[in-house]
């Protein structure tokens, strides 16, 4: 199995940036799909981003161009690198691993992280 353990999460202002990781054991990490998660009070969990390890790579039109997944296999360590960041992008954000391909859908990853609380003021 995949344990996953996130941090980075912090409080910044608007229009700041922040870098979040995700370290994960197990030792078929290589060839999960990593992805982000965030999930605000009142609201759904939400896909962010998404990195196959083909390296093929999804983001959320609402993150594109402002965050960047990255992910580095020999420390078994998945990045989300969020710069121009709002408020409304205040939430827990989550890590999760999938053994297949990229999803969008949060009940398609089979194993999580405990979450990091990032919050932006205005």
């Amino acid at each position: 199995q995949v344990q996953l353990v996130e941090s980075g999460g912090g409080l910044v202002q608007a229009g700041g940036s922040l870098r979040l990781s995700c370290a994960a054991s197990g030792r078929t990490f290589s060839t999960y799909t990593m992805g982000w998660f965030r999930q605000a009070p009142g609201k759904e969990r939400e896909f962010v981003a998404a990195s196959r390890w083909t390296d093929e790579i999804t983001y959320a039109d609402s993150v594109k161009g402002r965050f960047t997944i990255s992910r580095d296999n020999a420390k078994n360590t998945v990045y989300l690198q969020m710069s121009s960041l709002k408020p409304e992008d205040t939430a827990v954000y989550y890590c999760a691993a999938r053994r297949l391909g990229i999803a969008t859908t949060f009940t398609d990853y089979n194993y999580w992280g405990q979450g990091t609380q990032v919050t932006v003021s205005s």
